[in-house]
């Protein structure tokens, strides 16, 4: 091999990648310690871009297309170099070829729950999981922050490195964009499309890289969470509570399955409720059986040897007897009303046990007073 044809073999002459990996986004052209011709082709295809780094110090960008490498199209790396009449040897220099298509399906989900301000919960614990796709915008911001120096920068490593900023970018988006957890099932890809405009600045000005579109598939709230709105789905279900309860208790009943506490408790309910209407009846259930007052002896009058009997007082009807129900109901306020009213002391009233009776007599009183 003459002098020459060792020269030679020692210069770049022609830079070129072809990529057939489909999840390479950075790589580094292997120059193995040769220098670059002066007059070097460089070819870029359609989807790449290439970013020049001399002395770790960023250089030219070249996009699309076939370029001569000379004085007057790199002029950025002429700079560095320090060339004042232009270049007519070798030099060195590292070439990054950056794939700027378009990577699509790319997940992204919470590894940890994330703390979330929802107007329903208070602070909540969710987790979250989707895709995304995106593509480089900026060579220089993407190499700086993201690939660094790298030879060969796949989609996993990507993947890996970026999860935890998108979880957070994530977090950040939802609470600015104050969606409730309850809503976000049925809003998904409404969600994703609001996000995009929170979460594209942070990323093209942070790492060189834009969101084409944000996906999120799914939204999930801790097991105990889950429990209680199933709880309460259930209360909304049922609806009239008192109703539910006597339902419960007439059912227990007719089946004869109202034994221990819980039916010995419905069995009292029921008792003390049909009392309670006996008791409500005009004199009471005794009132028709009740031993008539004893008539005093007649008194004589003066002049006259018989006795003139005095008249017979009629019998003093039965004081009626309210439950604290039927007061509110004469009264047209709440039966809770009326049992702070007597427990105030400004409407008089007997408890026996739980309960309380009131008299007509006592409400009349209460309302002159």
């Amino acid at each position: 091999m003459g002098l020459m044809d060792f020269i030679k073999s020692e210069l770049i002459e022609i830079i070129e990648w072809n990529d057939d990996s489909r999840d390479t986004l950075s790589y580094r052209w292997p120059d193995e310690d040769k220098n670059i011709k002066n007059g070097a082709q460089l070819i870029v295809r359609e989807s790449q871009t290439v970013q020049f780094v001399y002395l770790g110090q960023f250089g030219d960008t070249f996009g699309p297309g076939k370029h001569t490498l000379t004085t007057d199209n790199i002029p950025v790396l002429n700079k560095l170099q320090g060339w004042k009449y232009g270049f007519q040897s070798p030099f060195k220099a590292d070439v990054y070829y950056l794939n700027t298509r378009l990577f699509t399906g790319n997940k992204w989900g919470t590894s940890n729950p994330v703390m979330l301000r929802d107007a329903d919960f208070g602070i909540v614990r969710a987790r979250a999981f989707g895709t995304y796709d995106f593509h480089i915008t900026d060579p220089k911001l993407f190499l700086k922050e993201v690939a660094g120096s790298d030879q060969h920068f796949r989609l996993d490593e990507f993947a890996d490195t970026m999860r935890s900023r998108i979880v957070s970018l994530f977090s950040e988006a939802l609470a600015q964009a104050k969606v409730p957890v309850l809503d976000v099932a049925a809003r998904y890809q409404e969600l994703g499309s609001a996000l995009l405009p929170l979460i594209n600045p942070v990323t093209t000005s942070k790492y060189g890289l834009e969101m084409t579109s944000f996906i999120v598939e799914n939204v999930s709230v801790p097991p105990e969470v889950e429990q209680a709105i199933d709880k309460r789905s259930s209360m909304a279900a049922i609806g009239n509570l008192n109703d539910y309860v006597k339902f419960q208790m007439a059912q227990g009943m007719g089946t004869g399955q109202g034994g221990g506490a819980a039916g010995f408790a419905s069995e009292m309910a029921v008792g003390m409720a049909m009392a309670q209407q006996m008791m409500q009846q005009q004199g009471g259930v005794l009132g028709s059986q009740a031993t008539p007052p004893a008539v005093p002896p007649p008194i004589p009058t003066q002049g006259s040897g018989a006795a003139t009997p005095p008249p017979v007082p009629a019998a003093a009807p039965a004081a009626e007897l309210m439950s604290p129900a039927d007061a509110a109901k004469v009264l047209g306020v709440s039966e809770a009303d009326v049992l702070q009213t007597l427990e105030a002391g400004d409407l008089k009233g007997k408890k026996i046990g739980s309960t309380w009776r009131i008299t007509k007599a006592a409400i009349d009183q209460f309302l002159q007073s």
